[in-house]
Order: structure tokens, then sequence, then C-alpha cells
């Protein structure tokens, strides 16, 4: 009986940690297929309009370590409800905006609530089980995660057509009320070691991360050259080079710079910046161009990209089973390349005259590419570091995961406002186009640092030792 009544307190973990992970990434997916309906509702410019996504995207990415040490010092469950009880009412604030000002706001709290449901359910999840139980139920929790990034599109897609964009958020406020009750009278309280808050860290980097940012965005309207563009671009610079001083000279770094020394951590976290600035730019305009450009409503639009999001159901179990046996670098590599093909295949085909069958191939090379690529490059980084340091490791990718989506959503941006604009299909299909040669180039880039992953399975057999 007591085995079953553990074995049961497992079980509420795992649904209820899933079921908050799950909310989260449906959230993210959802609302790509209601950019389109959102620019046109507020009369919003696209680059106005990637602030909700890059809004979202900062504060969970400068926060992210900081809630993990929240919940270590308040409580895990404690700081994971408010997490979420946070994320529902920013959830609430976004449907009852009505600016895209007050919109991209809330989707700031939104991010900050997600900073502290997402490290803090990989916690509690992973103090749940034993070590030769945590693997099978990681896996469960990254299935229910990776269905939610599968179906968001469709999802968002059917509810903005249905009942209208603002329900897109208005869906998280029944799962985050049932999740907030079942944390509650399921999950114990647990802490872990009560490091210090960075808070300085995390100003920095936030500070550096949004001049970077803004100074790309207004290239296009101030003139790459004008005294704003490049005093915003050299305080970004000098900002992020402050944080880099700042972290190799704190107590209780947030980004532990020994880290960087080893080589596959470095290599790994450079990769990911790379491949997901890429994705997520093309999660952020694709969607627009389906329906700004080839006339598809946010459904329509939201099955259309299945044949890129659905690849990364298959293909990364795969290349997860298949790691230990070639290695990372060439699945980084490999994934990379095959994304910067798919991509630039895609930019040289593109018109507003386009056929969509004519998307499915790229779309699938580029998907099958990215999702060989996320796992391997995870497990290289994972892999590099001591098990006591992985907390700090994975906080660090996931970090620079949002890091990068938030450069590459401003750059393609950036790029897709100076070569078109959402005047008619035929000067969106043009940016559009111009923003996918960039995505594409991104890719290539994160090949290439894809090759400086040790070739770990050649050194381990070189150094094993030699039988008599």
């Amino acid at each position: 009986m007591q085995d079953s009544d553990v074995r049961g307190g497992k079980n509420w973990v795992l649904g209820v940690t899933a079921l908050a992970s799950f909310m989260m990434a449906l959230d993210a997916q959802v609302i790509t297929t209601a950019f389109a309906t959102i620019r046109g509702d507020f009369g919003a410019s696209v680059e106005t309009l990637q602030w909700t996504v890059n809004a979202y995207n900062l504060t969970f990415a400068v926060l992210l370590l900081t809630g993990a040490a929240l919940g270590d010092r308040f409580g895990r469950r404690r700081m994971f409800a408010a997490g979420i009880a946070l994320f529902v009412l920013a959830s609430v604030a976004c449907a009852l905006s009505d600016s895209v000002e007050s919109l991209i706001a809330a989707r700031s709290a939104q991010g900050a609530g997600a900073a502290l449901v997402m490290p803090l359910a990989m916690a509690i999840l992973s103090g749940a089980f034993a070590r030769e139980e945590r693997a099978r139920a990681l896996g469960i929790f990254s299935g229910v995660t990776g269905f939610a990034l599968i179906i968001g599109p469709a999802i968002g897609g059917f509810i903005t057509e249905s009942l209208g964009c603002r329900w897109i958020f208005w869906i998280n406020l029944p799962i985050g009320i049932i999740a907030i009750a079942l944390v509650l009278a399921q999950l114990r309280e647990s802490f872990g070691p009560k490091a210090a808050l960075d808070i300085l860290g995390l100003v920095i980097v936030a500070a550096a991360a949004l001049a970077l940012v803004w100074g790309l965005l207004r290239g296009n309207v101030a003139g790459l050259t004008s005294t704003e563009v490049m005093s915003t671009l050299a305080a970004g610079v000098l900002l992020a080079a402050a944080f880099v001083v700042w972290e190799l000279r704190a107590q209780a770094p947030m980004v532990p710079m020994r880290l960087f020394r080893s080589r596959a951590f470095a290599a790994g976290i450079a990769a990911s910046f790379l491949f997901y600035a890429a994705m997520y730019g093309v999660l952020f305009l694709l969607p627009q161009f389906l329906q700004t450009a080839l006339g598809y409503g946010p459904l329509g639009a939201g099955l259309r990209l299945l044949p890129w999001t659905a690849t990364l159901f298959v293909t990364a179990p795969i290349a997860g089973a298949i790691v230990n046996k070639a290695g990372e670098r060439p699945l980084v590599v490999i994934g990379l390349l095959m994304q910067a093909i798919g991509l630039g295949w895609i930019a040289m085909i593109v018109s507003s005259s386009i056929a969509y069958s004519n998307l499915i191939a790229p779309l699938v090379l580029a998907g099958v590419g990215v999702s060989m690529a996320m796992p391997s490059a995870q497990n290289a980084i994972l892999s590099s570091v001591a098990v006591a340091e992985m907390g700090k490791a994975s906080g660090v990718f996931n970090m620079g995961r949002f890091l990068g989506g938030m450069f590459g959503i401003a750059a393609l941006v950036a790029v897709f406002s100076g070569k078109g604009s959402v005047d008619s299909a035929a000067t969106f299909s043009a940016g559009f186009a111009a923003a996918m040669a960039v995505a594409s180039a991104l890719s290539l880039l994160g090949a290439v640092a894809g090759l400086w992953l040790p070739a770990r399975r050649r050194v381990a057999l070189a150094q094993a030792p030699r039988s008599a």
C-alpha cells in the first residue's frame, strides 16, 4: 500500500509538472498563427508586433536562473504555484489588452511567470524520481511539451478563426486554475541550496540584450550609421562586455564563465543560439506569409506548418537514440546544414503566386534538420559539465536559446522591413524571401559552430586502455 502511495505521488508530480509545461509551450505556439490578426486588430507594424514575442523572450531568458534560485530559497512548490498564478493573470491581461503596448507589457509578465515555472518544473520532477526512473519521467514530460509545440499553431489558428485572437489567452485561465489546485493539493514542499541572487548580473544582461535588439530594429528607420543606432549598439556591446567581467568576479554568478572553458559547452551554446535564432525568426514570419501573401486563414496557416513542426515528434527521439553512437558533432552539423538548405530553398522560390505544395519539401528538410540538431546540441552541453552543475548548464542553455530567439526575430524583421512591407502580397513576399535568406545564413553559421564540438567517441576510443 505504501509503495502504491509513493507511486501515486510520483505520478501526480509528473502529471502536474507536465500540465504546467504544456500550458507554457501551447501559449508560445498558439500566438504564432494569430500574429496577422493581432497586427490587423491593433493596427500594429511588423516591427512593433515582434515585441509581443521578444518581450516574453527577454523576461524569460534573464529571469530563468533567478526563478530557479527563488524556488530553492523560498520553496519550490510555493514559487511554482506563484509562477503559474502570475502567468495566468498575465494571460488575462493579454486577453483584455486594448493596445499593442499593453499587450507587450502583459507578455513581459507572462515571460516572468514562465521563468518561475519551467526550471522549477524540472527541479520538482527530478527530485521526485530516483535516477533509474528519471529518464523515463523526463521523456514523458518532454513528450507532452513537444506535443504542445506541434499542435499549438493549428489550435491557435482554430481559436483565432472561430472566436477571435483574444481567446488564445483566455484558454490559459482554466488550465492554470486546475494546475494551481493540483500543485497545492498533491505536491510536497521542497527546498534547494540557498544561493545568492545575482541581481546586478540580471540587470546588465537584460540591458545589453535590449540595447542590441533595439539598435538592430531601429536601423531601417533611423539609418544604420545614425547616432541613435550606433550609440545604442555600442552601449549593447559595452554592457555585454561588462556582464562577462561582472560574472567573472561575482561570488554567485548567474552564468558561471568557467563553463565556457569546455569546448563542447561553448560550441553547443553558440550553435544553439544561432539555430534557435533562425527557427524563432521563421516561426514569427512564416505564418504571416501564409496568411498575408498566400491568403490562408489562421487555421489553414497553422495546419500548413505541420510539415515543419511535426518532424520534431518523429526525428528528435531517433536523434536522441543514435547520438551516443554517432556523437553530437555530425548530427548538429548535418542537421543545421539541412535547415540552411531548406530555408535557403524557400528564399529562392518564394513569391506571392507560389503553390503551397512547393514549400512542403523544403519545410520537411529544414524541420528534420533542426530536429536532429536540437537534442544533440543539448546533450553535448549537459554532457560537458559535472552532474552538480547540470542545473546551471541547463539554465544557461535555455537563457541562450531565448536570447537567440529574440535576436533572430529582430534580425529577420529588420531585413524584412528593409526589403518589403505588409502593404501587398508581392511586397510581403519580397521581404519574406530576404528574411529566409538570413535565417539560412544563421543556420549555416550554427553548422560552423557545430564543427567545434569535439569528436567525443573518437576521443573516448583513443583514451581507452589497450588490451594486451
